[in-house]
């Protein structure tokens, strides 16, 4: 598998902080409240059809490779919570399951035996096939492992395509729901004393808690992914150790 990466989601929870606190201040030094209110009344106006297209910007991005962060708060920012994580969870698993179709059915045997046995995932073709599910949705809960790289990646595995699709469309929620957050935030506050765009102390109140929470769940997710992905690998290293003693 690709390697997983050492560092801890705060930094990726600090870089979507500060990532938001950026467009924050671009949108206050160029007086551009007006035009995010715009921008939120035109997709009211598009009603389903919104949604529609945003699902295929995502199916894109995730095709193609592309940096996500900025669809995925700008999801939070037109949206809000609630449709803009639905919205993003939707497009990014339509988009894995595109990219890992493509990488099944198009890169070929050669490329399937070269992966396979470059990788050790040799050593665990069998779990793959039967519950390759917890990887994929493990791999899902950990920052900054390349998710979209892993999409053509896991196509050419033994992994079934009802168990790559279950485990990325649950493993991909909680980072989902945390930018999500921070763009309907942003959108909030940017719009902030705007008449109806503005909420309530108690709103506000709500609506922290709830992200606090997230982070909460991210971070705990993230720590149990890590642990039990940590265990395949020894168990990976001992299986390559007793095949080479067998030879």
């Amino acid at each position: 598998m690709p390697q997983e990466t050492a560092r801890s989601p705060l930094w990726a929870i600090g870089a979507g902080i500060l990532f938001v606190a950026a467009l924050l201040a671009v949108l206050f030094y160029l007086d551009a409240d007006d035009q995010v209110r715009e921008l939120l009344r035109w997709f009211e106006l598009q009603g389903a059809w919104a949604a529609v297209l945003f699902i295929v910007v995502m199916v894109g991005v995730v095709v193609l490779l592309l940096p996500g962060v900025l669809f995925t708060t700008g999801a939070g920012f037109v949206f809000g919570v609630l449709e803009g994580s639905l919205y993003i969870v939707l497009g990014t698993t339509l988009g894995a399951v595109v990219a890992f179709l493509i990488s099944r059915h198009t890169f070929g045997e050669r490329a399937r035996n070269f992966v396979l046995s470059h990788s050790r995932l040799h050593l665990v073709q069998e779990e793959l096939r039967s519950t390759g599910w917890k990887i994929v949705l493990l791999t899902r809960l950990v920052p900054f492992f390349p998710s979209k790289l892993a999409n053509y990646f896991f196509g050419l595995t033994p992994v079934r395509l009802s168990h790559f699709t279950f485990g990325s469309l649950f493993g991909f929620i909680p980072f989902s729901v945390h930018n999500v957050y921070l763009g309907s935030i942003a959108a909030d506050l940017a719009t902030l004393g705007t008449g109806d765009m503005s909420r309530s102390p108690f709103q506000w109140l709500v609506y922290m808690v709830g992200f606090i929470a997230t982070v909460i769940a991210v971070i705990y997710l993230n720590r149990i992914a890590r642990r039990a992905l940590a265990r395949y690998s020894e168990s990976d290293t001992a299986d390559a150790s007793q095949e080479q003693v067998s030879r």
